[in-house]
């Protein structure tokens, strides 16, 4: 029963902010500040889901230079978790399918996203110099998530190459943004969810990094995040732990 309620709260909330969201970006269409307005309006979710997120910015994250962000990539939670965390102006990379989705597919072209043709290989090739001219051209950061799907529980996947081709055509730092497990913790029959946390992490310089150092680049990017990812789900089992310890002995 629990199940069914979020679901029709989630179903409705969303298309009122997509309505309300194509409404207000008509005044200023494709202005790649409202991604983030519209992401953490999305974040606003994870109560419904039984979760507490909890955000952790670096000192100094508002004079962050224009970057590639990069993240890790569950399942359709992120929406609700890692979106909290994302700073304008940023935008993501989507293929143009999303265009046809109800009511979220024009949000999220009017909002600034990056659209892109994945099933033309042709075309796909020019992804990267798309990205990186949109990110000079409109002076944006963009969110790539580099292992290219979601891992589902299979932990942080090998990383595709784009983000970080992009990095260092662009002249740009990495920045990554690392969310702790969510597969397999979210019941939506269960009332309460527990902790995630989204942390994104200092930047990552690429200047010393050439075009034909790409795989050490995404290498050593992923070994960052795989180390914090695991101190983070540590974290929060011991804090889940301590928490039922102390419901145990209150009653």
């Amino acid at each position: 029963m629990l199940a069914i309620i979020r679901f029709i709260i989630v179903v409705i909330y969303c298309i009122l902010v997509c309505i309300f969201g194509c409404i207000y970006c008509l005044f200023s269409p494709r202005n790649p500040r409202h991604v983030a307005t519209f992401g953490h309006l999305f974040g606003r979710l994870a109560p419904v889901f039984g979760l507490k997120v909890e955000v952790r910015l670096p000192a100094g994250v508002e004079n962050h230079p224009t970057a590639i962000y990069i993240g890790n990539h569950q399942n359709n939670f992120d929406m609700v978790t890692a979106a909290n965390i994302v700073q304008p102006p940023t935008v993501t990379v989507g293929k143009k399918s999303l265009l046809w989705v109800p009511f979220f597919g024009l949000l999220y072209w009017l909002t600034g996203n990056i659209l892109i043709d994945r099933d033309n290989r042709a075309k796909a090739h020019s992804t990267i110099s798309q990205v990186v001219a949109q990110m000079q051209r409109r002076k944006i950061s963009v969110w790539m998530f580099p292992e290219g799907t979601r891992s589902r529980g299979r932990g942080l996947l090998p990383f595709k190459t784009g983000a970080f081709h992009a990095a260092i055509a662009a002249g740009v730092p990495i920045i990554p943004v690392c969310v702790s497990n969510t597969s397999n913790k979210i019941k939506l029959n269960r009332w309460n969810n527990g902790l995630v946390i989204v942390e994104m992490l200092p930047p990552i310089d690429t200047s010393e990094f050439g075009k034909d150092q790409v795989r050490k680049l995404a290498t050593h990017c992923r070994e960052i995040m795989m180390a914090r990812i695991d101190e983070l789900n540590k974290e929060v089992a011991q804090r889940e732990a301590a928490k039922t310890i102390e419901k145990k002995q209150a009653n």
